[in-house]
């Protein structure tokens, strides 16, 4: 299936403040949300859809699987609950969030899960996230390179992540970028405000807008409604060549999400 390119993003926001995000996002035209059940946000989310009057069918949600959740006997039942709290009978994308810590559930066994939960209609379509190369080349050995529809990952210009971006293209498997602006770090860098400044745009659409062009799906969150309206801009800007290359060229390796408990060893 096709990964919309563009969404919202809930990482981090709970209560009220997700409720108020998703409400503006919706109205403002966002269609696609992102959540996960350790975001503990998953009820507050599915309040704002339902509250929006927007049509279940022109949304795309998408949750993601913790790893205390990943063997056999939990995790359709996770996503069961998952579904209720989101006010929903079927996701639009699940994702595995972290590859299960020390293998403690194999790949095989959360895979065929995820893959079974597909076919009882659950979900209209599986994923990855966080995954390195070998985790991938695992997951494809269990459900087919054409039943991941995406790699959600760290990827920003300072973290470019290009030898897990060429095996995924070289597989066919999409990749989506989450925290595309490095916690805000990259609005100020040099190079993409001046970009900024060259298309009358803002760095954070400069940001959502190179991760795009290179066929990532991006997901930023804001708590604010005119960032939310701002963001969505970035669709429809188009970076030259040398602009691209110029963003290229900040790449230096800086990865901002590592947990010790749950990060596989990068590529």
């Amino acid at each position: 299936m096709t990964i919309p390119a563009f969404g919202l993003g809930t990482f981090r926001l709970k209560g009220q403040t997700v409720i108020d995000s998703v409400r503006n996002g919706l109205e403002v035209g966002y269609r696609v949300i992102d959540t996960a059940q350790i975001y503990d946000n998953e009820s507050e989310v599915g309040q704002a859809i339902a509250d929006s009057g927007v049509a279940r069918d022109d949304l795309f949600i998408t949750t993601k699987i913790w790893v205390a959740n990943l063997s056999k006997d939990k995790l359709i039942p996770s996503l069961r609950d998952s579904l209720r709290k989101l006010r929903t009978d079927r996701v639009d994308l699940t994702l595995i969030h972290w590859p299960s810590p020390n293998d403690a559930v194999s790949v095989a066994e959360f895979m065929s899960a995820l893959a079974q939960a597909k076919l009882q209609g659950l979900t209209g379509a599986i994923g990855v996230s966080n995954f390195n190369i070998d985790l991938m080349q695992r997951a494809i050995d269990v459900v087919g390179a054409d039943e991941i529809a995406t790699n959600q990952v760290e990827l920003h210009p300072y973290l470019q992540n290009r030898k897990l971006a060429a095996f995924a293209k070289q597989r066919g498997i999409h990749l989506t970028s989450y925290m595309t602006l490095a916690y805000g770090k990259v609005l100020s860098d040099p190079v993409v405000a001046y970009t900024a400044r060259k298309h009358d745009a803002t760095p954070a659409q400069v940001a959502l807008a190179w991760a795009m062009q290179l066929g990532y799906a991006v997901i930023p969150s804001s708590t604010k409604r005119e960032n939310l309206a701002s963001n969505l801009l970035a669709t429809s800007l188009r970076l030259s060549d040398d602009d691209m290359q110029r963003i290229a060229a900040l790449d230096r390796g800086e990865r901002l999400t590592d947990p010790d408990s749950l990060a596989p060893a990068w590529d």
